[in-house]
């Protein structure tokens, strides 16, 4: 496992990391989101539905749309929980739906990956 510098280092790489995964231009491709997500990835997903790493990237790059505006993300906060373990939290807007978001990043040989992702859908 890679030094995982400070805890701001951390949390800056785990937020880089997931901003990266709202590119659209990343969730079209099963490449770069195969990349930055954990072989254990899983996530409960605002449909309620649960997902792993093969059927997530699938999954994006199905519902990838050429020229499609990034996910708006706001009110990003990141705290270290351990070395080389990241928890963010976050809101998101994409086509009038709102979720709640929460993340863990684990820092491993090849950099940080998303472990795990949870997204509740909320109403303003």
């Amino acid at each position: 496992m890679a030094d995982h510098g400070s805890a701001v280092e951390s949390v800056a790489a785990a937020v880089e990391g997931e901003l990266r995964l709202l590119d659209p231009e990343v969730r079209a491709s099963p490449e770069l989101v195969g990349a930055l997500l954990h072989p254990e990835f899983h996530e409960f997903g605002a449909s309620g539905r649960r997902w792993d790493r093969s059927s997530v990237i699938v999954a994006l790059a199905e519902a990838a749309e050429a020229g499609a505006a990034p996910i708006r993300a706001s009110g990003m906060r990141g705290v270290e929980l351990a070395p080389g373990l990241v928890h963010l939290t976050f809101d998101t807007e994409h086509n009038g739906s709102r979720a709640h978001r929460s993340s863990l990043w684990r820092l491993t040989r090849t950099g940080w990956l998303l472990y795990f992702h949870q997204a509740t859908p909320f109403a303003e």
